[in-house]
C-alpha cells in the first residue's frame, strides 16, 4: 500500500499520495484538496495494479516522435514497397503534426479534427494511411501502459470509393498486343496469367517450364524511385502459374540464346521498367492503347482482365485464387465480386431447371399407380383396351 501526506502550499493545505509502481519504482501525485480525494486516488492505483491496468502518468510524457521512431524501426518486416508509403505518411503527416506532443496529452477530439482537416486536401487512401500510423503508435503506448485507452481509436474515417475496373475482351487484348510491338508477348502474358508487373518482369529463364507451360513465380521486381528492389511475391509465397498454349512459342523465343539466370523480358540483364500511364506522359503502353482504340488504363488493369477472362471461361474461384496469388478464395471473391453478378442469373436458372426436373420425376414415379387404376375392357374384337 502507499501513503498519504499533508503539506502546506500557497493555496492552503494539500495532500500528496506516494505509492509503489508495478516495476517497484516510487510514484507520487500531489495537489489533492481533501484527504478523501487522496484516499480515493490511492485506492484506484491499488485496484489498477491488481487488475494489471496500471498506467504510469510519468511514462505518458514520452513524445509521439520518440515512440514513433521506435515503432517505425519495428516495421522492418514490411516489404520495401509497403514500407515506403508508411514511412512517408509518418514523416509527412504524423511527425509534423504530433511529433512534439506527449502521448498523454492527445485527445480524441483533436485526432478527429486532424482527420477531417486532412481529408480536405488528401484522398481517402492518404488519410487512412496517416491515421493508421498515428493509431498504431498510440497502440504501442497502450501496450506499454503509458495510456489506458487509445485516443485515436473510434475516429470517423473517410471511405475509399471503389474504382471502376476495366476488363478487356479477348479481341481487345489481341489488338493491344498487336500494337505493343516488342512487348506483345508481355502484354499477352499479363492478360492471360494475372501476373503482377514485378512478377512478370522478374521472371528468369530457369523459371519457365516449357513442357508444362508454366512459370514459377518466386521473385518480384518492384521499382522504388530509380531503384529496383527484388524480393518474394506479394504473398511471400512462390506459385506455379500456367500459360495458354498459344503463348508457348512466343515465350520460348524470348528464352532462346539466354542463360538460365537471364531475365525473360528485355535483353536479359536489366529489369524492364513499368511504362508510365499518368496524364501528360507518353509510353509504349499508352501509344498501344491509343492505336488499338482502347480507353486509357494502367498495366495493372491487365491483371483484372486475366481474372475476368478466367472466370468467364468457367474457372472456379479456387483456381483463380491460386493463379493470382491471393491469400484466400474469400479475398478473390471480395476483390472481383462484380465479375460474379451474371452468375446470379445462372443460379436462378439452375434452380428453375432443378425444380422442373424434380416435378417430372414425381410425375413418372406416380405413373404405375395411375395405370393400375385403369379398368381393362374387351373391345369388339375381343382384345383388351384400357
Amino acid at each position: 500500500m502507499g501513503s498519504i501526506h499533508s503539506y502546506d502550499s500557497s493555496a492552503g493545505k494539500r495532500y500528496r499520495v506516494a505509492y509503489r509502481k508495478p516495476d517497484h519504482g516510487q510514484g507520487q501525485k500531489r495537489g489533492f484538496r481533501t484527504k478523501r480525494d487522496a484516499e480515493l486516488f490511492l485506492a484506484s492505483v491499488e485496484v489498477a495494479k491488481a487488475r494489471g491496468e496500471f498506467v504510469d502518468a510519468g511514462a505518458a510524457r514520452i513524445t509521439i516522435d520518440a515512440l514513433g521512431k521506435e515503432w517505425l524501426k519495428n516495421q522492418s518486416h514490411l516489404k520495401p514497397s509497403s514500407y515506403r508509403p508508411v514511412e512517408s505518411a509518418w514523416r509527412v503527416h504524423v511527425a509534423t503534426k504530433w511529433g512534439t506532443r506527449s502521448v498523454g496529452t492527445i485527445r480524441p477530439s483533436e485526432v478527429q479534427a486532424w482527420v477531417s482537416e486532412l481529408g480536405t486536401t488528401r484522398g481517402a487512401t492518404s488519410v487512412l494511411r496517416a491515421y493508421g500510423v498515428l493509431a498504431a503508435v498510440l497502440d504501442v503506448a497502450v501496450k506499454d501502459r503509458r495510456l489506458s485507452v487509445n485516443p485515436a481509436r473510434g475516429a470517423v474515417l473517410p471511405r475509399k470509393g471503389k474504382k471502376s475496373r476495366i476488363y478487356l475482351s479477348h479481341g481487345e487484348v489481341q489488338r493491344l498486343a498487336d500494337e505493343s510491338g516488342e512487348w506483345s508477348t508481355l502484354v499477352l502474358l499479363l492478360a492471360y496469367t494475372g501476373l503482377r508487373w514485378g512478377e512478370a518482369t522478374g521472371l528468369r529463364v530457369r523459371h519457365v517450364d516449357a513442357l508444362r507451360r508454366r512459370v514459377n513465380v518466386s521473385e518480384n521486381a518492384v521499382a522504388l524511385g530509380a531503384a529496383i528492389h527484388v524480393g518474394t511475391p506479394k504473398s511471400h509465397e512462390a506459385r506455379s502459374v500456367p500459360y495458354p498454349r498459344f503463348l508457348a512459342d512466343p515465350v520460348a523465343r524470348l528464352c532462346e540464346g539466354k542463360a538460365r539466370d537471364a531475365l525473360v523480358f528485355g535483353k536479359g540483364l536489366a529489369y524492364v521498367t513499368r511504362p508510365k500511364t499518368s496524364e501528360n506522359t507518353t509510353s509504349w503502353f499508352l501509344r498501344a492503347l491509343d492505336a488499338a482504340g482502347l480507353e486509357r488504363m494502367t498495366v495493372h488493369d491487365l491483371r483484372h482482365t486475366a481474372a475476368s477472362l478466367a472466370i468467364s471461361s468457367g474457372a472456379n474461384v479456387k483456381a483463380v485464387q491460386r493463379m493470382l496469388g491471393h491469400a484466400s478464395a474469400a479475398m478473390t471473391l471480395d476483390t472481383y465480386a462484380d465479375l460474379f453478378e451474371d452468375d446470379l442469373d445462372a443460379v436462378s436458372d439452375a434452380l428453375d431447371a432443378a425444380k422442373a426436373a424434380a416435378s417430372v420425376v414425381k410425375v413418372l414415379s406416380n405413373a404405375p399407380m395411375a395405370l393400375a387404376s385403369v379398368v381393362a375392357i374387351p373391345n369388339e374384337y375381343g382384345a383388351l383396351s384400357g
